[in-house]
C-alpha cells in the first residue's frame, strides 16, 4: 500500500494523473497518493458490489464497467505508463494482456514497471520464471523481457516512466515503415551508433533521419518534429523498446523531461 501511495504521490508532483480500478487496497493507495483532483477511477460492477474507494467515490472522473474486458481497454487505452504491484489472478491477467499487446504492436510503446515491495521477491520470482521456463521454450523472445522493468525503488520507477518521454515523442506506421518522432534531432554520429546497435530492427536498409512522410504531411501530424524511419521487423517489439531507451539516452536528447504528447499539467 505504501509503495503504491508514494509512487502515485511522486508522479502527481511531476504533473501526471493516476488511473486505477477504483477499488480498495492498492487501487485506493494510488488515489490517496495522487489526490482526488489527479485521480481517475474505472470500477467494475460485481455481484458483491465492489464499492469505489473513498478517494474517488462520487467524483465525475469515476466510471463503472460491466465487463472486465472493457475495463482493461479503458485502463490501457488511456494510460501513458503502467505500474503493477503484486496481486492475484486479476493482476496477472491484466499484466500478461498488456505485455501481449506491447509484444505484438497492438498498443503504443509504453513504459511498464513491476514494483516490488521492499525486500520482496514476487516480481523477481515471476521474472525468473519467464527467463528460465518460458523464453527457453521459444514461447517468447529473450528481448520480450525488455518490455518492462522490475524494481523496488520508487525513484527508479518514476525515472523509468518519466524518462521514457525525454526524447521519444510518438510513433506512426506508414505502410511497413515505422516512423519514430523525437523531440531533438539526432546527430550523424548518433545515427551511426544507432545502426551499429539496432540495425537488426530493419528488414532492409538502415535507420535514417526523415522529414514528415506523405500521410503525416496530409494529416498535419506533428510536422515540426524530427523523425527516424525504419523498415521495421515486426517480430522485434522488445528490441524497439530498447531502441527507445537508447534514443532517450542520446547526447542530443533534451535535458528537461516532458509530459507525454497530448497531455499537459492541469495545474
Amino acid at each position: 500500500y505504501v509503495q503504491a501511495r508514494d509512487l502515485a504521490r511522486a508522479m502527481a508532483a511531476h504533473g501526471w494523473m493516476v488511473i486505477t480500478g477504483a477499488g480498495p487496497g492498492i487501487m485506493a493507495a494510488g488515489m490517496e497518493g495522487a489526490g482526488r483532483e489527479r485521480s481517475f477511477g474505472v470500477n467494475i460492477r460485481l455481484p458483491h458490489e465492489q464499492e469505489p474507494n473513498a478517494f474517488i467515490k462520487g467524483d465525475p472522473k469515476l466510471v463503472a464497467m460491466k465487463y472486465f474486458f472493457t475495463r482493461k481497454l479503458e485502463l490501457i487505452k488511456e494510460s501513458d505508463g503502467f505500474v503493477v504491484l503484486p496481486g492475484g489472478f486479476g493482476t496477472l491477467d491484466e499484466s500478461f494482456e498488456l505485455l501481449t499487446l506491447l509484444q505484438n504492436g497492438k498498443t503504443l510503446p509504453t513504459p511498464v514497471v513491476f514494483l516490488e515491495t521492499p525486500g520482496g521477491t514476487y516480481w523477481d520470482d515471476w521474472q525468473r520464471f519467464l527467463a528460465a521456463e518460458v523464453a527457453p521454450r521459444g514461447y517468447i523472445h529473450d528481448h520480450d523481457l525488455d518490455l518492462f522493468l522490475v524494481t523496488e525503488e520508487i525513484d527508479a520507477a518514476v525515472e523509468e516512466i518519466r524518462g521514457f518521454y525525454r526524447n521519444y515523442h510518438s510513433i506512426r506506421w506508414t505502410g511497413t515503415t515505422l516512423v519514430i518522432r523525437l523531440r531533438n534531432t539526432p546527430t550523424d554520429d548518433d545515427i551511426d551508433r544507432l545502426n551499429d546497435e539496432f540495425g537488426d530492427l530493419a528488414r532492409t536498409g538502415r535507420i535514417e533521419r526523415s522529414g514528415p512522410t506523405g500521410p503525416e504531411a496530409a494529416d498535419d501530424d506533428h510536422p515540426e518534429l524530427p523523425r527516424l524511419v525504419i523498415s521495421f521487423d515486426f517480430n522485434r517489439y522488445g528490441r524497439l523498446r530498447t531502441l527507445i531507451d537508447a534514443l532517450n539516452a542520446l547526447p542530443s536528447a533534451p535535458v528537461e523531461l516532458a509530459l507525454p504528447p497530448g497531455h499537459h499539467d492541469p495545474r
